[in-house]
């Protein structure tokens, strides 16, 4: 039989982007394995492997993890590896470069997003990026989920044979194209504070420094007092120890910290515009299901948001930290209802590339190396 491992440093990143791949391979009639620095029960898994994973590229413990992962990799002889993260995909790929060779594993790594890229830290730059090119060497099938970051592959990283470009992970419309009664809409605003004539704006992301949601509560305190009935919803779990609780308490009764939710589509359903703040991204999920939720999205201006967001066609883009031009925006979509309207149909029909449907059947093809195929007849 064959087998797969798939690789993240944690199980929260397989469990929100990989379940539907893992059935892909289960169907195919592999063996599917996971390999994170956790403990949770993942579906369509037929063997979890914990491997000392650490975020930080200054722990110590990934030069374990290589060493468990190495052996993993030697005893199993896998067919295929799709490695995910930053740092599970370093520590991943330094484990499996004999296997490559021994027993023609093929290594795939999706960058979802790379930590270097058009203004970022010169720090980043030095250590991210000289990593990732030394890494290309050992990786057979490199996917970048946003355009600028694939333009970057291709021309810098020509260790690796085979550089792809695929829209991200895949949204399942089934799971926002929902139908909520008006009473069931009314019901769950009531739930977090919310009345029925609120005016709500929202954005899921985890609360962390990069996502940036002290700028959107900076933003409330400028638009509360002249709209009474504004609201923002942040929903995601808080990394920061309340420190965005603290700087909301001035608006407290128009900022709700929803924390974890697993209703994001009826979140959205009860929600008039979708905001992002986000200072850097890779193909952002949470912009992505606004979109099929038809909502009309403002954002700051991030590598990833680009390619979803064309400015004032299906949402703004505004400069990060443009606080005057983010609260114009927002202004006036709270005015015009013909303008929310335009730029939700519009978002609808961007969401067609975007669709899980289409990501599998063009992951599959990576999979089977048709796109390599593909691609190598065009060099020749």
């Amino acid at each position: 039989m064959k087998k797969v491992l798939f690789t993240a440093t944690v199980d929260s990143h397989i469990l929100a982007f990989h379940i539907p791949f893992l059935k892909y391979f289960k169907e195919k009639g592999y063996e599917v394995h996971v390999a994170t620095n956790g403990d949770e029960e993942i579906p369509y898994c037929d063997k979890k492997i914990k491997i000392s994973f650490e975020r930080s590229p200054f722990k110590l413990n990934n030069l374990k993890a290589i060493n468990q992962l190495k052996k993993v990799v030697n005893k199993e002889k896998y067919d295929i590896i799709h490695t995910h993260t930053p740092m599970g995909s370093v520590v991943t790929r330094l484990a499996s470069k004999q296997a490559r060779k021994k027993y023609n594993t093929r290594v795939i790594y999706t960058a979802h997003g790379f930590h270097f890229f058009k203004g970022a830290p010169k720090k980043n730059w030095l250590l991210f990026y000289s990593v990732e090119k030394y890494l290309s060497k050992y990786t057979d099938t490199l996917i970048t989920i946003n355009k600028e970051d694939y333009e970057l592959a291709k021309n810098k990283f020509k260790k690796c044979k085979d550089v792809q470009y695929v829209p991200g992970v895949g949204i399942d419309e089934n799971k926002f194209n929902i139908k909520m009664t008006l009473k069931e809409k009314q019901e769950l605003r009531k739930s977090i504070g919310l009345s029925k004539d609120d005016f709500v704006l929202i954005y899921v992301a985890r609360m962390d420094k990069n996502k940036n949601q002290g700028f959107l509560i900076e933003v409330m305190k400028e638009l509360v007092p002249n709209y009474p009935n504004i609201h923002l919803l942040l929903v995601g779990p808080d990394e920061l120890n309340g420190i965005y609780q603290e700087q909301a308490k001035e608006v407290d009764r128009n900022v709700h910290f929803l924390g974890f939710r697993k209703d994001i589509a009826k979140l959205m359903k009860i929600s008039d515009i979708a905001v992002s703040s986000s200072l850097r991204e890779g193909l952002p999920v949470n912009i992505m299901e606004a979109m099929f939720s038809e909502l009309p999205v403002v954002a700051t201006d991030a590598r990833g948001v680009r390619d979803l967001i064309e400015n004032k066609k299906n949402g703004y883009i505004v400069e990060p930290n443009n606080m005057d031009e983010f609260i114009w925006y927002i202004s006036q979509l709270y005015d015009k209802k013909e303008l929310r309207e335009k730029l939700s149909k519009n978002n609808i029909k961007k969401t067609e590339e975007y669709k899980l449907e289409k990501i599998i059947k063009q992951m599959g093809k990576i999979y089977k190396g048709k796109q390599n195929e593909k691609q190598n007849k065009k060099n020749n």
